[in-house]
């Protein structure tokens, strides 16, 4: 895992989590740009994968290599769920879902990097 990679995964996650929050507060739904900025978190963890991927076949890998990859995997569908969800229900409760996902989504990076460096 590098670390600038967990640190932009996590920048983005957190400013998809307070552009939810703010459309929370004026009661919208999530429009598709939201779910763009999803698709761009999205990316950077499928880029994560491949660099863990390298590194453990390089010999550079994680004490925990199934909590590793387990973490990783579920990162990766939290926020297509979250989306699906966000985008069937067009009530304020969307952005409330996707601004949950998106947090989820940073905590589980931060517990990535903390797996890593064990």
């Amino acid at each position: 895992m590098v670390l600038p990679l967990v640190l932009l995964a996590v920048a983005l996650c957190a400013a998809l989590t307070g552009w939810a929050g703010w459309f929370v507060a004026r009661d919208r739904a999530v429009i598709l740009k939201q779910l763009w900025g999803g698709a761009v978190i999205e990316g950077v963890i499928v880029v994560q994968m491949i660099v863990a991927g390298v590194l453990a076949a390089t010999g550079s890998s994680a004490s925990d290599t199934v909590k590793l990859w387990g973490y990783l995997i579920t990162a990766l569908f939290i926020l297509p769920v979250a989306a699906v969800w966000a985008f069937a229900e067009r009530t304020r409760w969307s952005s409330v879902v996707l601004a949950v996902a998106a947090i989820t989504v940073a905590f589980l990076e931060w517990r990535l990097w903390q797996i890593w460096t064990a």
